[in-house]
């Protein structure tokens, strides 16, 4: 029988339904963020293989036991593959099974890292990773980290405000070498070459402070998607744990020693990541330090309340609690799409 590869349609319920059972099948839990599904089908239309794509990344993906053995997952991945490079996607990125991984690497995937034996991470450029441990080293100018406090904060910053400043100078005082890490992935309020400008320029004064882009490997929509998307607890706990992995990787290669997040009491998500960072890290030796928010007149400064008065057309309320560089930006120009674009939005806090 020759096998063809088909996408099917969201509205579809009996073919949705019929996909979600051969995953559960195969013991896979369907995943609720999916952008795109596709399926091969036997010669009565029940599907015995299928896969899916969200962003750049690849996921769901199983082919019924009976089937396997004939190239169905080689043909899905190719379909896959030539979908994601029609809509742009060049870098590619899966997260499985351990016991499955080899399948992937068959097909042209190199593991980044993995999760206690069980859950691996790969992409499918062989020097992707290393190129971007390399640049991460350019970027910080071969300093001699060895024998020094090196810390690392990881941050959104959308947009960047005093909490963040103060995060970092409090972190900066601790530490000889301080890297800071700015969330590349496009999912935010405020565009990455914006929150990375103004990280830029509001951390200047501090000599210590290296900036750079997280690039598709710290709180990316593959190693760490329930960030950008609401998910069930365990699934973000296995998220988090994915990402501190490669986070382990990166410290490894830059010798950090010390990695400071800022104290979080109303986002889930942050809050747990924030949990397993600390249990994680404090394991292979990086101490991990949760710092007290700044207030400001007894009010904890948050991104997610400046965007919430941006959106009210609050604009006056902000001054007090961003940088003067922040500041300058909003009312720029340059800042006008982006303001409006809040104010035009639904929902502008971060669960």
């Amino acid at each position: 029988m020759d096998y063809m590869v088909e996408g099917i349609s969201e509205k579809d319920s009996k073919m949705n339904l019929a996909v979600t059972r051969l995953l559960e099948q195969e013991g896979i839990q369907r995943d609720g963020n999916l952008d795109y599904t596709c399926v091969i089908l036997d010669d009565i239309g029940n599907p015995v293989a299928t896969g899916s794509c969200f962003g750049n990344t690849l996921r769901c993906m199983a082919v019924d036991h009976r089937y396997q053995g004939r190239g169905l997952l080689s043909l899905l991945i190719r379909h896959l593959t030539e979908y994601q490079i029609s809509r742009g996607n060049t870098h590619l990125f899966i997260y499985t099974k351990m016991r499955e991984a080899c399948f992937f690497q068959d097909l042209g995937f190199y593991e980044i890292a993995n999760v206690d034996g069980m859950i691996t991470f790969l992409e499918n450029r062989k020097n992707g990773f290393p190129n971007y441990l390399n640049s991460l080293k350019r970027e910080s100018h071969d300093v001699e980290s060895l024998g020094k406090q090196v810390g690392a904060v990881v941050m959104n910053a959308n947009p960047f405000t005093m909490g963040h400043l103060f995060l970092v100078e409090e972190a900066a005082k601790k530490c000889e070498i301080l890297h800071v890490f700015v969330v590349s992935e496009d999912c935010s309020m405020f565009p990455f070459s914006v929150r990375q400008d103004l990280v830029k320029k509001g951390t200047a004064h501090l000599k210590n402070v290296i900036c750079h882009a997280s690039g598709p490997y710290i709180i990316s929509q593959g190693t760490f998607p329930s960030y950008f998307l609401k998910e069930e607890a365990v699934v973000c706990e296995a998220h988090a744990k994915l990402d501190i992995a490669i986070f382990e990787i990166i410290a490894r290669e830059l010798g950090i020693t010390n990695r400071f997040v800022g104290e979080e009491k109303k986002s889930m998500v942050t809050s747990m990541y924030n949990r397993v960072m600390l249990e994680q890290l404090n394991k292979v030796g990086i101490k991990a330090e949760e710092i007290p928010r700044k207030k400001i007149n007894e009010e904890v400064i948050s991104a997610s309340k400046v965007r919430q008065w941006i959106h009210d057309g609050q604009l006056e309320s902000v001054c007090p609690f961003v940088p003067k560089t922040t500041w300058e930006y909003l009312y720029s120009e340059e800042a006008r799409p982006v303001l409006e674009a809040i104010q035009k939005a639904q929902d502008v806090i971060h669960y």
